[in-house]
């Protein structure tokens, strides 16, 4: 009897179990849609980069080095004024240059912004609008586990979709239809490379030898670490609470993340950052007797917080590891770029090389290292810490030194001023965003009226010195004058209706161009102000 009634107890939590265990390890159903270029633009890019170039011995073909940071902030360094870290070499490109004071990038986040750099155009034009995903849930156990049990900071979930199966994600990456500034100088006879991170994709048809570039020594993945971790005493290694440091140290220099000398996976524990300026000096060694096209996007200061003791050591007076430890990374990037410009005096070549620095997007103030105050936010933001960064440029002989340029400029800038340095014509078949900077810097004219940023259905415009900035998911706007307030504390959209409905409409316009992202984004970033809330799609 008693038996008999335990079973009826027991037969049904089991039934509930079973049933709740189906539920959560039931896959998600997949979308197995494989993205495919746009065949119009394709085409347009293999007739452009066939044709035969006519050769003109009167043009000097200068050399072009491209330096980015990842997630500097404008105010990490001290080119603006800011007081945590001494950048003497960066500073020192900039004074033999130009300063832009009001330099933005088209994306507050790692991968469109490059998007936007490589090809000159805002990368909503060609559907890169969002991160491209490594991996999606596959079942709801991830899913709902993600959702409710992990403690993601920050990061929220969007509501659950149909996500791109294997198949789908390997066709994520900037788009095989685009051209590259390394396409552009490829066909002008350079000789191209790419040192540091790629995050445009890693697989077939994507990775940096297939678009353009002849030499790559890097890694695909967003991150990777600067030193396998052990017990070396050289090195100073900081973690974060939040998920997404946990992921990047656990999955170590694995995959996609792990460092490749073009195919070949390189076994090399030498600090990063380091290694990248010791290959540049290699790179401009062997390519300096003809011209060169060199990128070197470098991944620092981005998470995992690794540095050199040496650098670490330049701040006895910082009590805060974690801030030491960033400033510290700063600073060895900081010797990284001037160990690039040594190489090019010494090899004679100052008055023919075009030297550009930027940053991809702002300072990660979720690791709490940096504040990118005085502007307001961070990196996933449109706010001014999100998407106004440094940017300088040099040319000896072509650009006056000590040259300060106040109005805004964008890395969509750098495609532009690119193809005029090497006398490179563009195809007529695409919308091209940027302006030859250096040209705009000498006649001293306006780059930009207007500038755009799209995530989502966050979005944000400035035109003049007004900024409108919008949550889609919370309804909430704000509107700034930026001339008076580049801190945007003070929403003036309440008093300036008119203002308000004409940036709107010149939104609208501009959206028009652009066309839905080519896959969807598993999170969005919430920025919490009080009261108000702000959401951004990543």
């Amino acid at each position: 009897m008693a038996l008999s009634k335990a079973k009826k107890i027991i037969l049904p939590i089991v039934i509930v179990l079973f049933l709740l265990a189906v539920f959560l390890f039931w896959p998600i159903t997949t979308d197995g849609t494989l993205i495919k270029p746009d065949q119009k633009l394709l085409e347009g890019k293999k007739e452009f980069l066939a044709e035969k170039v006519p050769t003109d011995s009167s043009l000097k073909k200068p050399n072009i080095i491209i330096i980015l940071a990842d997630d500097l902030g404008k105010y990490d360094i001290s080119l603006y004024g800011g007081k945590s870290t001494p950048t003497p070499q960066i500073d020192s490109l900039a004074a033999s240059g130009v300063t832009f004071q009001d330099g933005y990038v088209s994306a507050s986040i790692c991968s469109p912004s490059r998007a936007g750099i490589l090809t000159g155009r805002y990368q909503e034009r060609f559907g890169h609008e969002f991160q491209p995903g490594d991996r999606y849930p596959k079942n709801n156990l991830e899913y709902y586990g993600f959702k409710y049990l992990i403690n993601t900071n920050n990061w929220r979930l969007n509501p659950k979709i149909n996500y791109p199966n294997e198949a789908s994600i390997a066709t994520q990456g900037l788009p095989q239809s685009e051209i590259t500034f390394a396409d552009l100088a490829k066909r002008e006879g350079y000789s191209t490379g790419i040192i540091g991170k790629w995050h445009l994709g890693h697989n077939k048809g994507f990775f940096p030898l297939d678009r353009g570039f002849d030499y790559h020594y890097g890694f695909y993945q967003a991150f990777s670490l600067y030193t396998p971790e052990d017990d070396n005493p050289d090195i100073i290694n900081h973690h974060h609470k939040d998920f997404t440091d946990k992921m990047i140290w656990g999955n170590g220099r694995v995959g996609i993340g792990q460092i490749r000398r073009d195919t070949t996976i390189i076994h090399n524990k030498a600090y990063l950052t380091e290694t990248f300026a010791d290959e540049a000096e290699a790179f401009i060694d062997k390519n300096k007797k003809k011209p060169f096209l060199l990128y070197v996007p470098f991944n620092a200061p981005h998470t995992p917080f690794q540095v050199r003791k040496k650098y670490y050591d330049r701040f006895p007076n910082v009590k805060d590891e974690n801030k030491r430890v960033y400033f510290a990374m700063i600073s060895a990037l900081d010797d990284a770029v001037g160990r690039i410009r040594a190489k090019v005096k010494k090899e004679g070549l100052e008055y023919n090389t075009l030297i550009i620095f930027a940053s991809d997007n702002g300072g990660a103030d979720y690791t709490f290292a940096t504040t990118n105050a005085p502007l307001k936010a961070g990196k996933f933001s449109h706010f001014e810490g999100g998407v106004n960064v440094p940017f300088a440029l040099s040319w000896k002989g072509k650009i006056k030194p000590h040259t300060i340029y106040k109005t805004p400029v964008s890395t969509l800038d750098i495609f532009a001023t690119i193809a005029a340095a090497i006398h490179s014509d563009l195809p007529k078949d695409r919308v091209y965003d940027g302006v030859d900077l250096v040209s705009t810097v000498n006649e001293n004219k306006e780059a930009h009226k207007t500038l755009y940023w799209r995530s989502g259905d966050a979005k944000a415009i400035r035109s003049g010195d007004w900024k409108l900035i919008i949550s889609g998911k919370t309804h909430e706007e704000w509107l700034y004058n930026l001339a008076s307030d580049k801190s945007e504390t003070t929403d003036l959209a309440q008093k300036n209706p008119e203002k308000v409905k004409e940036l709107h409409l010149a939104l609208q316009n501009w959206e028009k161009g652009l066309v839905k992202p080519l896959w969807p984004n598993l999170t969005h970033y919430e920025f919490d102000f009080g009261k108000q809330k702000y959401f951004v799609d990543l």
